[in-house]
């Protein structure tokens, strides 16, 4: 056999791995810029009136986003209510108890598709399912459309980090006479514990940012949240609407509201990479 010159592969070589880190430095960059141009311009609306105080009405200045505030954090809480207990059981059915029937191929399938459709057709499906019926806007339609973007999530991770368990723990467990979904929930699930909480987090993070879902669904209100069932303030749509604005105060304070959003990302994908990750022993 004829040995070929290794000059070219090593070239070729070269130049892939230039181009691999080349990306990755223009991912950095990007994300960087980003933050930056966040921080630089948000930071500015960040005080105490910003977290205790409603919104003025147009044109007028001072006020904060406290309403928005605190209508995004209810709407994620009810969102995580929802899907974390159906993505875990979905997950742990998937890993668990399958089998690999053709249920779980279509259920695994139908996740996938979710986890890459847009959000705007979810908040479109919740409109026509909740808000349509209702006649009015309400913040149960947007918690049920956040729930159905983090359901995808939670379940396929779930089903990953279970199947990552060792199946010498659940054969010793049950060959102690340990019944199957004791076997599940306390030596499985333990195992995994880092994993799924990595994919609550993760999924968590995947909603906070959504604008399209809740502009269908739950809308915005200037007041404090007092139901669920009326219109919901929240920080994504509140940031549409200041930046679109023509005064410069709410346009001030939509960065705020960006810094303070992406600030709660970063801290939960931190959360996420670092401090759950399994030790190594």
């Amino acid at each position: 056999m004829k040995r070929r010159p290794p000059t070219g592969r090593r070239a070729m070589n070269l130049v892939v791995s230039l181009w691999a880190v080349g990306s990755a430095l223009m991912g950095i960059a990007i994300l960087v810029w980003i933050i930056s141009v966040v921080v630089s311009r948000g930071l500015g609306a960040i005080n105490l009136s910003f977290f205790t105080q409603l919104p003025t009405p147009p044109g007028v200045t001072g006020g904060g986003l406290a309403n928005a505030i605190v209508g995004t954090l209810v709407l994620t809480l009810a969102a995580t209510l929802v899907a974390v207990p159906t993505g875990l059981l979905a997950g742990v059915y998937l890993a668990e108890f399958s089998e690999d029937s053709r249920a779980a191929d279509f259920s695994r399938f139908s996740a996938n598709v979710l986890m890459g459709m847009p959000s705007i057709i979810v908040g479109v499906f919740a409109y026509t399912l909740v808000v349509v019926p209702l006649g009015h806007f309400s913040g149960y339609a947007g918690a049920l459309a956040l729930a159905i973007l983090m359901l995808p999530v939670i379940t396929r991770t779930t089903e990953d980090m279970l199947r990552l368990v060792p199946n010498t723990l659940r054969e010793s467990a049950l060959a102690l006479g340990a019944p199957r979904w004791k076997v599940t929930l306390a030596i499985v699930f333990r195992a995994a514990k880092a994993g799924l909480i990595t994919g609550v987090l993760l999924a968590v993070a995947r909603v906070s940012g959504e604008t399209a879902p809740l502009l269908f669904t739950a809308l915005n209100s200037p007041f404090w949240v007092h139901s669920l069932g009326e219109p919901t303030p929240n920080l994504t749509v509140t940031i549409f609407n200041y930046a679109m604005s023509p005064y410069d105060d709410w346009q001030q304070k939509a960065w705020g509201a960006s810094l303070l959003i992406t600030a709660g990302v970063l801290m939960l994908t931190l959360l996420a990479r670092f401090t759950l990750r399994e030790k190594k022993s």
